[in-house]
C-alpha cells in the first residue's frame, strides 16, 4: 500500500527558523513514508522490571522502529509526533500489532506492553486483528498490556472508555503512558480504570537529588494508589535513582539502567526477532 505525503510546505508567512523546522519535518516524513512503503516496521523490546526484584522481568515494552533500506533506524522521537494523526500511523500500528500478537501466541510465558494510539480504536483493520487474535487464542489477553498516552485518551474518551471495558473483561491490561507531563484531567481517571500508571521520565531523572521531582512523584504515587493502579517509572538510568524509586514504593521500573531497546532478545530459551 503506497502512502502519500500530506505535509503542506508552503513557505508563505513563515519565519526562516519556522521554515527550516518545517523543511526538516518534511524530510523526516518523506523518509518515514519511503521506509514504510519499502520495508515493514520492526519491533524493539525494552524490559520492565520489578523494583523489589530488579533481575526479574515483569514484561517487555514493544517499541516500533522504522528502518530505512540502508538499515538506518529513524528515531521514534522524531517521527512519531509527525505521523500520529496520519494514515501511515494506522498502517504502522496494524503491522506492529500483528507482530506483537504473533510473539505472544508463540511464547506463552512472554508478556508485552504495546503502544497504541486512541485513533487506532476507530480503525477497523486494527480492532479486527486484535479481536480475531483474542478469539483464536484467548489466553494472550492476559499476556497483553496496551499503552495509551494521556493526550490520546483524554481527546477520545468517548471511544476509549468502552473499548477498555470490553477488553479488560478479556484479560487485557491498560497502561496510561507519560503520566504527569502537561495538563491532566484527573477527574477522568476513575472512568478509564487503567491498571498501570507510567510516570513520565522527566520527573524520574535525578529524582534522588531533586526535591521538586520527589514531591511530584509522591503525588503521582498517591494518585495511583487511590485509583488502584500499579506504577511504572520511565527513564531510569542510574542505580541511585532505582534505589530511591524502590524505597518510595514505585512497583516497576524501566530505562537504560536495566536495558536499552533491542531488536533481538532471548525469552526463555527462544530467540525473538
Amino acid at each position: 500500500m503506497q502512502i502519500g505525503n500530506p505535509l503542506d510546505m508552503s513557505s508563505e508567512d513563515r519565519s526562516p527558523l519556522a521554515f527550516a523546522n518545517a523543511l526538516n519535518e518534511k524530510n523526516i516524513l518523506r523518509r518515514v513514508i519511503r521506509a514504510v512503503n519499502q520495508n515493514d516496521p520492526v519491533l524493539a523490546f525494552q524490559p520492565i522490571v520489578k523494583s523489589v526484584e530488579p533481575n526479574s522481568i515483569f514484561c517487555f515494552e514493544r517499541l516500533v522502529r522504522i528502518r530505512e533500506a540502508s538499515g538506518q533506524i529513524i528515531p521514534a522521537s522524531k517521527c512519531m509526533p509527525l505521523i500520529e494523526e496520519l494514515e501511515i500511523a494506522r498502517t504502522i500500528d496494524c503491522h506492529a500489532l500483528a507482530l506483537g500478537l504473533r510473539r505472544l501466541r508463540d511464547h506463552p510465558n512472554l508478556y508485552l506492553s504495546i503502544n497504541m494510539s486512541a485513533c487506532s480504536i476507530g480503525y477497523h483493520k486494527w480492532t479486527d486483528n486484535l479481536s480475531k487474535a483474542l478469539q483464536r487464542t484467548p489466553s494472550i489477553g492476559k499476556q497483553l498490556i496496551l499503552e495509551i498516552t494521556k493526550n490520546s485518551a483524554m481527546r477520545l474518551l468517548e471511544i476509549v472508555i468502552p473499548f477498555m471495558r470490553d477488553l479488560s473483561q478479556r484479560g487485557v491490561g491498560f497502561a496510561l503512558d507519560d503520566f504527569g507531563s502537561g495538563a491532566t484531567s484527573f477527574r477522568y481517571l476513575k472512568d478509564f480504570q487503567f491498571d498501570f500508571l507510567k510516570i513520565d521520565g522527566q520527573f524520574i531523572k535525578d529524582v534522588e537529588h531533586n526535591a521538586d521531582h520527589q514531591l511530584l512523584v509522591h503525588a503521582l504515587l498517591s494518585i495511583a494508589r487511590h485509583f488502584g493502579m500499579y506504577t511504572i517509572a520511565e527513564a531510569v538510568e542510574t542505580s541511585a535513582t532505582s534505589a530511591w524509586l524502590k524505597k518510595n514504593g514505585v512497583i516497576c521500573q524501566q530505562g537504560y539502567f536495566f536495558g536499552r531497546p533491542t531488536l533481538r532478545l532471548d525469552w526463555p530459551g527462544a530467540e525473538i526477532a
